[in-house]
Order: C-alpha cells, then structure tokens, then sequence
C-alpha cells in the first residue's frame, strides 16, 4: 500500500489516495499502520476517496481501528494532498464525511498548499451550559458540543499537571456518553486565546484535535470567557477559530504539512 505521512499541529495521520489504492479492511489496517514500533506511527488512517456529492471524500479511522466522523486537522491536509497531487486544483474544495460535506479555502504558495481554513459548520450545544457529572468520584462540569463528532469540555486551571494516560479512558467512556466521547481539558489564558489539551476517544491523548479546538473555543465563547476569535494553543501547535455571530458558523485556520511517503505491505 502507497500512502503519504501528514500532520497539522502534530496531529498526524496515513494518508492513502483511494482514487488510485483499494483498502479492503481500513479498521485493521489502522491499527497496524498506527503503531509507532512496529508500523509507520500515527494518530490513525485518512482515506481519500472519490465522492458523488463533493470533490472528494475523507474517511478516517483511530488508532483502536473505530471509524470516526470528523477530523478538523485531517480535514486540512486532505485539502492540501488533492491540490498538490493535482486531485483538484483549486483553492476552494469541498470533502464529504461522515460529519457532512465541509468546505475549506486553502492558502496556496509557490504551488503548494500552506494552510487551510475550514468552514466547520454550526457547533451545537448538547448539554446544559454548564452541566454537572462525576468521573472517578469527583463532581466536575463540562460543555458538550457536537462539531460533527461528541466533544465534552472541561475548564480548569492547571492542565499541564493531568495525567490524562491514566485519567481520559474515565472520561471517554463515561455513561454519559453511549457512544464514547472527545473530552477536552481547557485553561483561559484571556479573550482571546485558550490553552487546551484533548483526550481523543479511540486515539488517548493528541498533540492536537481540530473539531476538539473548535468546540473548545465555541464552549469558552458560549460561556462568556472569550471573544468571537479564539487562538487555541495545543500541544503540536496553534489553531485559530472564529465563531460567524450572523451565520452562527465556525472556522477553523492552521497548518498543514506532508511529512513524507512510502510503502507499506498490509
């Protein structure tokens, strides 16, 4: 199998072009590909595939082999692979996921694609703001919000200190969340930047998640912490969301990067 390296602020993932590559079983094939001894080392797979309602389809898959809906970091780089491998050339694209079909803008030098800002849709609240729950015996409270896939969002002060390796599996597979859950870890820094880190269900802990951030940030901007654009710091990075207050849609703008490609057999 051919398949291409990428990160966007050290979220990484395999990337395989299915316009010309068959993946007959992506879920062990994730798996495999994900471990960092004994494959290529990963957040998870990215396939890219031909789509009937938009210029291309992203399909991604977690380290554990579960099929997810959204990724934002993915998102950007899928942009990033069809413009540079001549999949489609121009500037404003559209992907098909499981999250629905999202549009990005990319930002184009010298040929190459820099960065994109990705139209994520409206964030929709899915608790009570905020809404009470326990983990491990301790009250807390948490923001959900859906941005194509579950996120609950926690601020506290302090994230440095977490051991979420020990901590996150508590909180992804809580009971209040059927079907697993992304749990984010938030620190305000001020109006208009917040520091996070993410708990990714099915992947543990990322340098970073875009859906993630740009709940993060649609969670501090309901919540009266932030302004309407929000520079989320995570571990591999800085992403920036700006939350429409006409259209009620959020975007999402950073890197993406080709790391480098190869072969692997399957």
């Amino acid at each position: 199998m051919r398949f291409t390296k990428m990160q966007g602020a050290g979220n990484d993932y395999v990337y395989v072009n299915c316009f010309e590559e068959a993946v007959e079983d992506p879920h062990s094939v994730s798996v495999k590909v994900s471990d960092r001894h004994f494959g290529i080392g990963s957040d998870g797979l990215i396939l890219i595939c031909p789509s009937d309602t938009a210029d291309c389809r992203m399909r991604m898959f977690n380290v554990d082999g579960s099929e997810g809906e959204m990724c934002g970091n993915a998102i950007r780089c899928v942009g990033k692979y069809v413009y540079d491998h001549g999949i489609v050339r121009k500037d404003k694209i559209s992907v098909e996921t499981l999250g629905g079909i999202k549009y990005l803008h990319l930002t184009i030098k010298d040929g190459k694609v820099t960065a994109a800002t990705v139209d994520m849709g409206r964030p929709e609240l899915t608790s009570a703001l905020p809404e009470k729950i326990t983990v491990d015996g301790m009250e807390q409270e948490f923001v959900g919000i859906s941005t194509g896939n579950p996120h609950a969002v926690y601020f506290r002060e302090g994230i440095d200190s977490l051991d979420l390796e020990k901590i996150g599996p508590s909180y992804e597979n809580h009971s209040r969340f059927p079907n697993r859950v992304n749990s984010e870890f938030v620190e305000v820094i001020d109006r208009g930047h917040i520091r996070m880190r993410v708990w990714e269900r099915g992947s543990g802990e990322t340098l970073a998640c875009g859906t993630g951030a740009t709940a993060s940030a649609a969670a501090s901007i309901l919540m009266g912490y932030t302004d309407h654009t929000v520079e989320v710091s995570l571990r591999g990075g800085t992403l920036t969301i700006t939350l429409d207050k006409d259209s009620g849609h959020a975007y999402m703008t950073g890197p993406a990067v080709e790391v480098f490609s190869g072969e692997i057999e399957i």
